[in-house]
């Protein structure tokens, strides 16, 4: 389940144990700061353990403006900028410490000596005078050393409360006790979405009656092309950059032409079938790379080279485009055999004005049907048995899990008892918002706008080819602005990413080979189903199969 999931294992990329409420900071850090009452510092300085100091400031480097070498794995994003700022640290500490111990030996010299005259006098004045000068100014470069050493102590707080935040992702509330009749009201409440599971336990498939509207295959019939389907992020796609893809079996290619509009025409060359996704952009058009036949962002030749008349030639000459928008970061396509009704969705973007950035946004290719990978989306109860390895490890098993539809909105609601909300927007997109209390705690009987801190996820699952989806992720935080800026982090983001889906995957992908064999996955649906159930019964009665 990606859903409830991306952001939540981050605890565990850094390797790092959570806050302890109350613990000392700079004692855990082995960091020995000199105290307004004891004076300068000996010999010894500032004492920095470089091992326990790795995580002190993850942006340190950034801010430097020092060049940072990506990492080979996950700790290396925090590691290669921490320990230039400990290095530098260190250095500049004992550097200071060094200078005032040798101030105090020249002073305790001077005042030593004995004096026989007035120019002696004088002279040991002025020297005396100078070592106050230089002291002050190797006092005022350790006040310095220590305030930021102290400013990458209490950034390095603040990243270890947000690991271990990550690490427990989403706060799972305390199970209540249920009273018996609880659950009975529930199922009760469950009205027909699922027919009557609770008594009809498994059945042989062979024996089974298909439940109304809840027939499953694995086609994507003409009706599911009649919307708008996102199928890249406006960031991911460069002024010179042709990017491939398939889209319901047919291969297509996005390109921007000389002013930046988007164009999405077929990817084969009207001349000998060559895939221009493997040519280049020249003049705004995408240019094959076998002849190079140029053709616009709407289809049509606009050059054919090594011919007498080149733009005679060309007329009436062109290749396949749909239409496509750029709407809220997004570039949408709509493949449909009829004239676009609407405009793309709009607020797939968490509101403005609450504090949001942006963080993620990953592009995967998942080899599942779509519609299989959005109903393990629109499904929790999954997690604390799939996820063990991931955001849900060590989440206990609740007494019951419930989903509680919005009453303005059939396909959108609340999961209890996790803070989280959800909802279907068709045709294959998963909105959810997650709330994140503090770090380690589990809180009874929280609901996400309640938490303090949220993280917003877009899924996108665009079906590119028979058993394949185009998995489109978006990751806002209400917190941690300054993550977004530390090098590779998006190395960190893409690996997670891969890490909970794989554990989603097995399971799924073993889905896809039971119905390739005729088995059912919607046999026996019970109450926490009721979200993927009204996706299937939409996806069935958009298909004409009901």
């Amino acid at each position: 389940m990606m859903a409830g999931s991306l952001l939540a294992d981050a605890g565990a990329f850094a390797g790092v144990p959570a806050v302890t409420p109350g613990s000392a900071v700079a004692s855990r850090r082995g960091v020995s700061l000199p105290s307004a009452a004891s004076g300068p510092p000996g010999r010894r300085g500032l004492r920095i353990d470089a091992r326990k100091a790795q995580l002190v400031m993850a942006s340190a480097s950034f801010s430097e403006g020092k060049p940072a070498k990506y990492p080979k794995t996950n700790l290396e994003v925090i590691e290669n900028d921490v320990s230039f700022i400990s290095e530098r640290l260190s250095n500049d500490s004992s550097v200071t410490v060094d200078a005032l111990v040798a101030a105090r030996d020249q002073m305790l010299q001077l005042l030593g000596r004995k004096t026989g005259s007035v120019e002696d006098v004088e002279e040991l004045k002025r020297q005396v005078q100078m070592l106050q000068a230089e002291l002050q100014t190797a006092q005022a470069k350790a006040e310095l050393a220590e305030m930021k050493l102290s400013d990458s102590l209490s950034k390095l707080a603040e990243v270890e409360e947000v690991s271990s935040v990550l690490e427990s992702t989403v706060a799972m509330p305390e199970a209540p006790t249920q009273e018996p009749d609880v659950t009975e009201r529930a199922l009760e409440s469950f009205d027909d979405d699922v027919g009557s599971s609770r008594t009809r336990g498994y059945i042989p498939p062979g024996n089974r009656k298909k439940l109304n509207g809840l027939q499953t295959n694995l086609s994507t019939g003409n009706g599911l092309k009649n919307f708008w389907y996102a199928i890249e992020f406006t960031s991911r796609l460069k002024d010179d950059m042709l990017v491939p893809m398939e889209l319901f079996g047919e291969p297509w290619v996005l390109f921007r032409d000389g002013e930046g509009g988007v164009g999405c025409v077929y990817d084969a060359c009207a001349h000998r079938a060559c895939p221009l996704s493997l040519g280049k952009i020249e003049n705004g058009n995408v240019q094959c790379a076998y002849h190079g036949w140029e053709f616009n962002t709407e289809g049509e030749c606009e050059k054919i080279p090594s011919v007498a008349d080149s733009k005679k030639s060309c007329k009436g000459v062109g290749v396949r485009s749909i239409p496509v928008r750029e709407v809220e970061g997004m570039i949408f396509v709509w493949p449909g055999d009829r004239e676009p009704d609407s405009e793309p969705h709009m607020g797939l973007l968490p509101g403005a004005g609450q504090g949001y950035e942006n963080h993620a946004e990953i592009v995967l290719d998942v080899p599942v049907e779509h519609g299989l990978l959005l109903e393990n989306l629109l499904d929790l109860a999954h997690a604390p048995f799939t996820h063990t390895s991931t955001f849900a490890k060590g989440w206990p098993v609740p007494d019951l899990v419930k989903w509680t539809t919005d009453p303005l909105q059939a396909l959108a609601g609340a999961w209890e008892p996790y803070p989280i909300t959800m909802s279907f927007e068709p045709p294959c997109m998963v909105l959810s918002t997650i709330g994140l209390a503090q770090p380690g705690k589990i809180r009874r009987g929280l609901r996400a706008e309640e938490c303090e801190k949220h993280l917003h996820q877009l899924h996108v699952c665009v079906p590119s080819k028979p058993g394949h989806t185009r998995l489109l992720y978006r990751m806002h935080l209400d917190f941690l602005p300054w993550a977004k800026h530390i090098p590779g982090m998006h190395v960190v983001w893409e690996q997670m990413a891969n890490q909970v889906l794989g554990e989603d995957l097995r399971l799924v992908a073993g889905q896809q080979d039971r119905m390739e064999r005729g088995d059912d996955v919607w046999g026996s649906p019970v109450i926490y189903d009721k979200l993927g159930v009204r996706y299937r019964r939409w996806r069935n009665e958009t298909q004409g199969e009901v």
